[in-house]
């Protein structure tokens, strides 16, 4: 009987409705900002997908503020490396009292730490979690997000904040969705979607299989995402003035660079068709991109990022530009940290690293130069190109893209996924509104019952 009750108690998540009216609503938050926070903390258990620049961290900072003063309990912040002392720098601009720990040693009520480091603190030391740029979770390995889950699974106030929660990608939203106690991950597939054969309908990858919605569950699927989520990438679409968070011009620059050899066997570049040959491409190419790069960037005496994706392609741009440094997965994690820093902080010039490095939650607004090889991962490119090109930069964003002539299939699928995931978020949003019409004008028939929907 033990077992069993083991095994329940393994399986359980604390459900129902553990919000509370917030009493912290300082006057520098915006009026969406408000709005934002109110719900978070009277669902207690939520997710914010806001775009980046729009505040995420004060939104954070101060529903963790509202947690402490409700319970007098503790909350954790976790974030991805080198953002810690960044939402410490904001905590203090907005004389909210946190610190920064990395070895779990408590030394405020706010405890701000990095994903990697989540294994020196207990669960039962805190009353709510916030998992910053929760959207890298599904990155992280099996054990590492179920480790973070289960961290979660008890504490009765969570918020996951994120830019990128990609509307149309179902598993970082089971993800989000398990991570907060709503649908685990497979309830959620297997009560809106089904296994379908692949000439009947789009792929969806989830382990090797392909599925689609179930008859008309798509509503419903997005109704329920909006239950306990709000998205946001302006202020809007919560009905409030964009006022200053109008983005300047975005300039992408496409650059299309020659093989200087041909594949075996070929007298003449074709297209590479296949992730194999396009990665095959992009090795036999490194010299050359990697050259039109630092053409690109070395004489601007302006801030720049180079993305790479390949350590061949980051060493080469660290020798051809001479005053660029690199951070790299090779380096100990607080040289990693030492290098953004510095670049944030206008000590490095020319920064080289990829985006799953230091492609979320970095604010680099003094940056407005960027180049970039491309790749099928929209969120990379979302991500990175946000670090710079995000609500508080001043200048036009210029973003250099450099691929061979036999990346062509690589960019326009690219282009493909983001006209998709734009169309896909006016959807979410478009749902987000009904869900707030729901909420705020319920059903007031006289002579019908109320749907149980409502």
């Amino acid at each position: 009987m033990g077992d069993y009750e083991t095994f329940l108690a393994s399986k359980m998540q604390l459900g129902g409705e553990y919000g509370f009216a917030p009493t912290f609503k300082p006057d520098y938050l915006y009026d969406f900002q408000r709005e934002l926070l109110e719900w978070a903390t009277k669902k207690g258990r939520s997710a914010i997908f806001a775009d980046c620049g729009l505040g995420k961290t004060p939104i954070q900072l101060v529903w963790a503020e509202n947690v402490v003063r409700e319970t007098n309990g503790r909350v954790l912040i976790l974030t991805p490396l080198a953002v810690s002392n960044q939402t410490k720098r904001e905590a203090d601009k907005f004389d909210i009292e946190a610190s920064v720990s990395r070895d779990g040693v408590l030394s405020t009520d706010i405890t701000i730490t990095n994903y990697e480091r989540l294994h020196y603190f207990a669960p039962s030391d805190f009353v709510g979690v916030v998992c910053d740029e929760s959207s890298i979770l599904k990155n992280f390995s099996g054990a590492t997000r179920a480790a973070i889950t289960e961290f979660m699974r008890l504490l009765p106030y969570r918020l996951l904040a994120t830019a990128t929660a990609a509307p149309n990608d179902y598993i970082e939203l089971g993800t989000s969705s398990e991570a907060i106690g709503e649908l685990g991950f497979a309830d959620m597939m297997s009560r809106f979607f089904k296994k379908t054969e692949k000439t009947f309908s789009r792929k969806d990858e989830y382990r090797g299989e392909n599925y689609r919605f179930r008859g008309h569950s798509e509503r419903d699927f997005w109704r329920w995402v909006c239950s306990w989520s709000r998205a946001i990438r302006r202020p809007s679409d919560l009905g409030f003035d964009d006022g200053p968070f109008i983005l300047p011009t975005l300039t992408v620059r496409d650059h299309v660079v020659k093989a200087r050899t041909l594949k075996d066997g070929c007298l003449f570049d074709l297209p590479a068709v296949g992730l194999q040959e396009q990665r095959e491409e992009r090795r036999r190419t490194i010299t050359e991109r990697c050259e039109l790069v630092a053409e690109l960037v070395i004489d601007t005496g302006e801030p720049a990022v180079c993305w790479c994706h390949l350590n061949d392609e980051g060493d080469l741009l660290e020798r051809l530009i001479p005053d660029a440094v690199q951070v790299a997965g090779r380096d100990d994690n607080d040289v990693k940290v030492e290098r953004l820093e510095s670049f944030a902080n206008g000590k490095i010039r020319v920064l080289v690293t990829k985006p799953k490095i230091a492609g979320h939650g970095l604010n680099w607004q003094h940056c407005a130069h960027q180049t970039f090889f491309p790749s099928h991962s929209f969120e990379q490119w979302y991500q990175s190109v946000r670090r710079s090109w995000r609500f508080g930069q001043t200048r036009e964003v210029v973003i250099d893209v450099v691929a061979s002539e036999g990346e062509a299939d690589v960019i326009r699928n690219m282009k493909r996924k983001e006209d998709a995931a734009d169309l896909m978020f006016d959807r979410l949003v478009a749902m987000m509104h009904d869900a707030m019409r729901v909420e705020i004008e319920p059903y007031t028939g006289d002579t019908e019952e109320v749907p149980s929907w409502l």
